[in-house]
C-alpha cells in the first residue's frame, strides 16, 4: 500500500471513531431515558413523583421530597446499585456508567 493510500485510510479511520463518538454520547442522553423507562418507571413514575400503583403501593417518595432531594448523588448511585429497602440492586445489569446517567436523569425529573 503506497503512503497515499495508507493516509486516505488513516484519515477515514479516525473520522468514523470521531463519528462513532460523537453518536454515542449523543445516544447516551436517549439511553439513560429508555433506562428509566424500562427499569424504573413502573415504582417512580413517568415523571419521578412515584404516583404508580406499584409505587404507592412500595410508598416510592417522589424524587423531589425535600428528604429525598438532599442526598448526594453517591447515595441515589448506592440505592440504584446495591437496592434498598424494596428496591432491587441493578449491579450487574447495569454499569456504573448507566447508574451515573440514570442519576443524573432522575435529577432532572426532581426539577419538574
Amino acid at each position: 500500500m503506497n503512503n497515499s493510500l495508507r493516509k486516505l485510510v488513516f484519515c477515514a479511520a479516525v473520522f468514523a471513531l470521531g463519528a462513532l463518538l460523537f453518536s454515542s454520547s449523543a445516544f447516551a442522553q436517549d439511553s439513560a431515558a429508555d433506562l428509566y423507562k424500562a427499569k424504573c418507571a413502573t415504582c417512580h413514575g413517568a415523571d419521578g413523583k412515584g404516583d404508580t400503583a406499584m409505587g404507592k403501593k412500595l410508598g416510592v417518595k417522589a424524587f423531589s421530597d425535600p428528604e429525598v432531594a438532599k442526598s448526594t448523588d453517591q447515595a441515589w448511585f448506592d440505592a440504584t446499585k446495591k437496592g434498598k429497602g424494596k428496591m432491587p440492586a441493578y449491579d450487574g445489569k447495569l454499569t456504573d456508567a448507566q447508574i451515573n446517567d440514570l442519576v443524573k436523569f432522575m435529577r432532572s425529573l426532581a426539577k419538574k
